[in-house]
């Protein structure tokens, strides 16, 4: 019998800026392709997103020197504006995305369901590495 239970991880961040801007600048795809990336050799090249339960989202990810790519891609099961945002991905996989209104901060905090194909850690550290990224993208507007 096969194991169809996916292990959760729980990232999260405190980003210094209202929950107003923090909430425009995650779901806008034009300020998404500026901040959806692990790390500086990747980039997402095209996105699209209908902020609603049955809409549909999708990030063009690609490494900029053209190597490799896929999209990230699904569709929302709820939405609370300025409180949540549960999704579901291509694959099955659910996402929770959380945010907490804390003044002058916002808290963010994302539980995923990992995928098998890569370590459960190496998963952790790319999602934070894209949290972290978001963190410094609103930072700087």
């Amino acid at each position: 019998m096969e194991n169809n239970i996916k292990e959760s991880v729980s990232i999260m961040v405190r980003v210094n800026s209202d929950i107003e801007t923090v909430w425009k600048l995650w779901t806008l795809p034009e300020h998404i392709v500026k901040w959806n990336n692990a790390s500086d050799d990747w980039h997402t090249t095209y996105a699209e997103n209908d902020l609603q339960p049955g809409g549909k989202f999708l990030s063009r990810m690609e490494a900029k020197d053209g190597s490799q790519g896929f999209d990230f891609s699904g569709v929302y099961d709820r939405v609370e504006k300025y409180e949540l945002i549960e999704s579901v991905l291509d694959d099955g996989r659910k996402v929770k995305t959380l945010f907490t209104d804390m003044g002058e901060q916002t808290l963010i905090e994302q539980i995923f369901e990992a995928e098998t194909e890569n370590s459960v850690e190496l998963q952790r550290f790319g999602w934070q590495a894209i949290l972290n990224n978001f963190k410094k993208y609103v930072e700087k507007a």
